[in-house]
């Protein structure tokens, strides 16, 4: 039981921060940035929040490092949307999952093609 409720707080939180990123400033911040997951301790003081660019993991390190300079802001935000009663401490930490499923995709599409072909 404890499992589904850590997941389902993961989850709000991914959401929430996703939310918050479109309302950030700082141009280190890329827009094409998404939230891939989100991992929560169990007893909600720490969570690492696993973020990636379409741009690639270069565009990832340098947002990670503005969304890291906004934390206390993001964090405020958390608690209050999502009524917490203590805001878990977030880790950005920048991944390249995205640009490694376009690469996957370009090449089945290429495979397909060429099926075509023969």
């Amino acid at each position: 039981m404890a499992g589904f409720h850590i997941d389902r707080i993961s989850e709000d939180i991914k959401r929430e921060i996703i939310s918050i990123m479109r309302e950030l400033k700082d141009p280190r911040i890329h827009d094409m940035l998404t939230v891939v997951k989100v991992d929560v301790t169990n007893d909600l003081s720490y969570a690492k929040v696993y973020i990636s660019a379409i741009e690639g993991i270069d565009a990832a390190k340098e947002s990670v490092k503005g969304l890291e300079s906004a934390q206390g802001y993001i964090r405020k935000q958390l608690g209050s949307r999502l009524h917490l009663r203590k805001s878990p401490e977030l880790k950005f930490i920048a991944d390249d999952s995205i640009e490694k499923g376009m690469d996957l995709f370009e090449k089945i599409k290429g495979l397909n093609i060429n099926d075509y072909e023969n």
